[in-house]
C-alpha cells in the first residue's frame, strides 16, 4: 500500500537520492545539500503554522510504501509563487506590421518577459522513482494534492500554474537556452538551471533582454521547442490536461517548456471531490478514489477500489486502510473519483 504524507526531516536522503535521479532540467531539486534541508524545514513549518490566507509556504508532499517504508516520489505545492523573489515568464504574443500603401500585412510571434503569475498557487517538484512507476502510483502523487487544495482551500490562491520541463537532450543541453547563452550569457543550460534552483535568480534581471524578442529571429532548432515538453514529462502534462489546465502561451525562460494553469474551481479533481464519514469494514469495489484525511500536520492520503453512489454520506474503509490514513469510525475523509 502506498500512502502520501508530509516530508519529515529523516527522508532528506531519500529527497537527496531523488534530486540526483531527477536529472537536468528539474528546477524545483537541485543537487544541494543546504537548500534541500531548508526545503524539509519550510514544509514541516508551513504544515504546523496557522494560515488564513496564501503566503510564503511550501508544502512538500513524499509517497511512502508502507510495508518497506521506503519513500518513492515526491510533489510539492507552494501556496503563493513570487512575493519575495521575482517569479518570470516569457509570455508568447503576436505583433502586426502592415502598410496600406505596399499592401504588407504580416503577424510575427514574440517572445515577452514577464511576472505575470506573481501571487497565483504552484503545482512542483513531483518525481516518481523508475521503479514505481505503475498502476495509480503517479496519479497518487499528482492529484493528491488537489485534495489537499480542497481541503485546506484557504492556504492557496484562486489560480494554481505548472511548468512544465521543456525539451533537453541526455547531458542537459536546451535548444532554448542555446540560443539565449550565445547572444545575452555566458553561462550554460545546467549552470543557469541549477543557480534558479538554489535561489540565486539575481542574474536573470541583469542579463535576461529587457524587450520582446521576435521569435523569426531564433535558431530554427529553438523555435521548434518553445512550449514542448520533455519526453518524460508527456505523462504529467496529459494528466494535468484531463483535470482542466491548458497553456495560455506563458514559457519557461530557460528551456521554453509550457507552464499550464486552472481556476481552482474549474480542476475536476477538486469540483467533484466530497467529504464523507468514516465506516470500518469489508470493501467491494470496482472504481479507483483518492482518499484523505482532514488533518493538516498528520496528512495521509492514499487510493482503494470502492462502490459509492451520489447519495452516499458514508464511506467503508477497510480496517488496515483507516490505520494507514489514521482515520477512525466517525471521522471525516475528503475522496475524489481517479
Amino acid at each position: 500500500m502506498m500512502v502520501i504524507r508530509p516530508i519529515r526531516a529523516d527522508d532528506y536522503q531519500a529527497l537527496y537520492q531523488m534530486a540526483v535521479e531527477s536529472g537536468h532540467g528539474f528546477t524545483s531539486l537541485p543537487v544541494n545539500d543546504e537548500l534541500l534541508m531548508r526545503k524539509i524545514s519550510r514544509s514541516e513549518q508551513s504544515f504546523a503554522k496557522k494560515v488564513t490566507a496564501p503566503g510564503d509556504e511550501g508544502y512538500l508532499f513524499v509517497l511512502e510504501d508502507v510495508k518497506s517504508r521506503e519513500v518513492c516520489g515526491t510533489s510539492a505545492l507552494e501556496a503563493a509563487v513570487g512575493l519575495d523573489d521575482a517569479f518570470y515568464h516569457y509570455h508568447l504574443g503576436k505583433v502586426v506590421h502592415s502598410s496600406r500603401s505596399l499592401g504588407v500585412y504580416k503577424t510575427v510571434d514574440i517572445l515577452t518577459l514577464c511576472n505575470d503569475y506573481t501571487g497565483v498557487s504552484e503545482l512542483c517538484t513531483l518525481f516518481l522513482r523508475e521503479n514505481r512507476r505503475e498502476k495509480n502510483n503517479g496519479r497518487l502523487l499528482s492529484k493528491t494534492r488537489f485534495l489537499f487544495m480542497a481541503e485546506f482551500a484557504e492556504r492557496f490562491a484562486d489560480r494554481v500554474i505548472a511548468e512544465m520541463r521543456g525539451v533537453s537532450d541526455e547531458h542537459g543541453n536546451s535548444p532554448f537556452w542555446q540560443w539565449l547563452q550565445e547572444h545575452f550569457f555566458s553561462v550554460d543550460f545546467p549552470t543557469a538551471d541549477y543557480l534558479t534552483g538554489i535561489g540565486q535568480k539575481v542574474f536573470i534581471a541583469e542579463l535576461m533582454p529587457k524587450y520582446p524578442i521576435y521569435v523569426s529571429l531564433l535558431s530554427k532548432q529553438a523555435q521548434q521547442v518553445i512550449g514542448k515538453v520533455h519526453e518524460k514529462t508527456r505523462p504529467a502534462l496529459a494528466l494535468l490536461q484531463s483535470e482542466g489546465f491548458s497553456n495560455r502561451g506563458y514559457v519557461d525562460i530557460f528551456d521554453a517548456g509550457p507552464t499550464v494553469e486552472a481556476r481552482v474551481e474549474h480542476i475536476r479533481s477538486i469540483r467533484y471531490s466530497r467529504r464523507l464519514k468514516v465506516r470500518i469494514g469489508e470493501v467491494r469495489g470496482s472504481q479507483p478514489y483518492l482518499i484523505c484525511n482532514t488533518d493538516i500536520a498528520n496528512f495521509r492520503a492514499s487510493w482503494l477500489n470502492l462502490e459509492l453512489s451520489e447519495q452516499s454520506e458514508e464511506v467503508t474503509l477497510p480496517a488496515a486502510f483507516a490505520e494507514a490514513l489514521q482515520v477512525s469510525a466517525g471521522d471525516w475523509v475528503r475522496l475524489s473519483r481517479i
